[in-house]
């Protein structure tokens, strides 16, 4: 598929601990980024598919930090579709909110001096969300998906989704457990960027913080 944003490229199959997905390989045109679906089961026939939008987040998804919630949401996705044996997740390159990897350290150094996420991106000179979701279409074009039960606790992307022609026909929660260290980032979230965050479950450290 030849888009103006995004081109298809190759797929694989990738089994996880899950389920056997199959891998799907995308390059954004403008950027040279490469995106990633990953697919189970039928999902070009109509009916609204369980999806995931998940931007990269290589500290959460990859080294276990536990400063936020984005390991564990992946994880989660993963199960919920490997569990209703049909779904879609898109992995987009957007770390830190868009603002790439190394910004985001720098973000996380400006939160450990008092910023919180947003304060911290808006330091640096960044929007506090600066996600491109546009190219979510053509990728869930490419499988005939135009309906989605979508796991997110972001209102704005199902806006942004439904304003790149997507129908979110229910939204989906995907609630973590807070622990010591991600509190203030989930609370942030609720609070500045309107997450529906609620109910979540306090985890209590060892040394009996929050």
């Amino acid at each position: 598929m030849a888009d103006s944003l995004m081109e298809y490229v190759t797929s694989c199959a990738l089994p996880t601990p899950w389920a056997q997905f199959t891998l799907h390989a995308f390059i954004e045109h403008a950027t040279g980024k490469e995106h990633l679906a990953m697919v189970l089961g039928d999902i070009g026939n109509g009916e609204p598919v369980l999806a995931r939008v998940h931007s990269e987040c290589l500290t959460g998804d990859v080294l276990f930090s536990q400063r936020c919630d984005c390991g564990a949401q992946l994880e989660g996705a993963l199960r919920k579709i490997a569990d209703e044996g049909r779904g879609i997740l898109l992995y987009l390159r957007q770390e830190g909110r868009g603002i790439g990897l190394v910004n985001k350290i720098r973000a996380y150094r400006l939160q450990e001096a008092g910023a919180d996420t947003v304060e911290a991106n808006l330091q640096l000179g960044f929007h506090a969300d600066a996600r491109n979701y546009a190219l979510c279409q053509p990728m869930l074009a490419q499988f005939g998906v135009a309906r989605v039960r979508l796991m997110t606790n972001n209102p704005r992307k199902i806006e942004a989704l439904e304003q790149a022609g997507i129908e979110v026909s229910e939204r989906v929660p995907l609630l973590v457990n807070r622990n010591a260290f991600n509190t203030g980032y989930l609370d942030t979230k609720a609070a500045k960027m309107g997450h529906m965050m609620m109910p979540l479950t306090a985890v209590v450290a060892e040394d009996g913080e929050l």
